[in-house]
């Protein structure tokens, strides 16, 4: 497993809630003509004016309404966050803890807000000037290539940051397959993006999956290495020559057996495309699901793949951040009795 330690000092572990903070991008670019339809504004009557607060220190935003605003219950601040009615900074909010910060500017408005388009098939973890990290739904493509016009992970979120300023941008760090779920991270700048990728090995903590894989897994724990190379049919494989393609690294720890299936915790040390497809495929247990690899059940629906934890030093602050997603109850059905 991966044992580093992080190299910057005073890190901490957490694990935030969903907590997206202000944004503060330059533009990047010269037309602002393709202004998503996703960015909206706060609307409020002529005749009833939101009343607006000036923040004098950080606090979180359900905490700050009840400390300041008179007349409204607990509930009833609720009720107006899930209704669109409070802003910050002019920007409509629905997060009870939202993070903020001295000198912006909270309104608590009478009137409904136009309504926000939803996200489908994830859910925003963390989100602040430097990084998104989102929870990934099966089913739900990453990145799409120009070709594709399907709803991606990253088509969404990047109208989402462009509710705030049209020219705002989001960049790939990392990818999941389309049917894998589980925690994945975006960069919100070119220069964030190249820090990161470039020191991923360093800054990267923790990558653990969670895999249901086919058959009882014998040894209780391994590493699977290989130099994974791609067929002409776009399917990876592992090359049974030294030095011959990408070298990838595999570590697993046995979580529960039966005699059909297996529950895996898997640690990447490297992270190649299908790497663990692969490498399950290549010891006899293929992932449940997957039948590109190998895989002759489907019994829980899905990719029998989930990535549980993201643990990295976090660009800017140096904080050691920690992130991480339940494991889907499909995968424990074949164990209950």
């Amino acid at each position: 497993m991966n044992n580093r330690k992080p190299q910057r000092k005073n890190h901490t572990k957490s694990t935030p809630n969903t907590s997206p903070s202000r944004r503060n991008h330059k533009p990047a670019g010269k037309s602002g003509s393709n202004r998503p339809e996703a960015q909206r504004r706060t609307h409020t009557s002529d005749k009833a004016p939101a009343k607006t607060y000036t923040v004098q220190e950080p606090a979180e935003l359900l905490s700050f309404l009840v400390e300041h605003v008179t007349g409204m219950g607990r509930n009833s601040i609720k009720s107006a966050l899930a209704r669109g009615q409070v802003s910050v900074n002019g920007i409509p909010r629905t997060v009870h803890n939202f993070p903020l910060e001295q000198g912006q500017t909270v309104a608590l408005s009478k009137e409904k807000v136009a309504p926000v388009v939803p996200l489908t098939g994830l859910r925003i973890l963390h989100e602040d000037e430097a990084i998104i990290v989102i929870h990934k739904d099966a089913g739900l493509l990453s990145v799409a290539s120009a070709q594709e016009q399907e709803v991606t992970a990253y088509r969404q979120l990047t109208a989402h940051v462009r509710r705030e300023h049209p020219y705002n941008r989001i960049f790939v760090l990392h990818r999941l397959d389309r049917d894998t779920s589980g925690v994945m991270m975006f960069a919100k700048s070119e220069a964030i993006q190249q820090e990161m990728q470039q020191a991923w090995k360093e800054v990267v903590y923790e990558r653990t999956y969670i895999a249901l894989v086919e058959g009882q897994v014998k040894k209780a724990e391994g590493t699977i290495t290989s130099w994974l190379k791609e067929s002409k049919t776009l399917k990876m494989y592992s090359s049974p020559y030294p030095n011959d393609g990408q070298h990838a690294v595999t570590h697993y720890k046995r979580l529960q057996a039966n005699r059909h299936f297996s529950l895996l915790e898997v640690c990447l040390e490297t992270g190649r495309k299908n790497q663990i497809r692969v490498h399950m495929e290549d010891i006899g247990h293929p992932i449940v699901g997957d039948k590109k690899y190998g895989s002759k059940s489907k019994s829980i629906g899905r990719l029998g793949l989930h990535a549980q934890v993201l643990s990295f030093i976090h660009p800017v602050t140096g904080v050691l951040l920690r992130f991480e997603s339940d494991i889907p109850k499909s995968f424990l059905n074949p164990f209950r009795e």
